[in-house]
Order: structure tokens, then sequence, then C-alpha cells
């Protein structure tokens, strides 16, 4: 009897910690749209929080999204955090992330990539459905 409840417990951790493991995603796929800035200011803290937890973060940026790639667009400053959602981008590309500009968003405006914050690249519609697709990640738009 023992020797049988020590062989399901056992089983027991062995099943919850592999189903723990595919629960466990490498990170966020981001997709920011809004112009609203506490809109934005929810997407870069939950990436921000994603990772303190060691995981990875992809963050597009689209439409007036876009505009906080642009280096003299204006981002007002939020509480309780007393920071912009410019300065939180800025401070997730510090901490690693990898933040793109939609393709299509510097050709339907009147600016070039010389306008673009440091560290931001411009996305590909083929990696960036591959990236969407990806059981990795999780996939969150704001």
């Amino acid at each position: 009897m023992k020797k049988s409840l020590l062989v399901l417990l056992s089983t027991l951790v062995v099943s919850t910690a592999s189903i723990a493991n595919e629960n466990s995603a490498k990170g966020l796929n981001v997709i920011i749209t809004s112009g609203d800035a506490q809109t934005q200011m929810m997407g870069m803290a939950l990436s921000m929080a994603t990772l303190k937890q060691k995981k990875e973060v992809i963050m597009t940026l689209c439409s007036k999204g876009g505009d906080l790639a642009v280096k003299d667009m204006e981002s007002p400053i939020l509480k309780p955090m007393n920071k912009s959602p410019k300065m939180m981008l800025q401070a997730l590309i510090n901490e690693g992330a990898k933040v793109e500009l939609c393709p299509i968003y510097l050709p339907n405006s009147s600016n070039d990539k010389a306008v673009l914050l440091d560290g931001i690249t411009i996305a590909t519609p083929q990696k960036g459905a591959a990236m969407l697709l990806n059981k990795d990640y999780q996939n969150l738009s704001y």
C-alpha cells in the first residue's frame, strides 16, 4: 500500500511538472496600436513585469502606438509610476526587449528611420506572422 501511494505521488509530481512546463511561455508578443497613454502604459508595465520574470518581450508598435518610436513625439507622465509610456519603452529596450515598428508606419508618415529611437527596428510581415503563430509566446494587443 505504501509503495503504491509513493508511486502515485511520484507520478503526480512528474505530471504536474510537465504540465507546468507546457504552460510556461517563453515570453510575450505585445502589439501597441492605441494612441491612448494609459492603454500604452499598461502594455509597457506588463512587458516590464515579463522581463523581470526572465521572459522575452517582442513589441511591435503600429498606428498611433508607432508614435512612441519617434524621438520628438511627446508622451504624458502617468501616475503612480510618474513615467510616460515613452520612458517605459526606452527602459524596456534597455532591459532587452526587442521593439519593432510596423513596416507601414514610416512609408505613411513624413518620416524616415532617422527619427526613430535607438534600438527600434522595422518589422517584417513574415517575421511578425511567424512570432504571432509561435505557441511558445503569448500574444497581447493594446
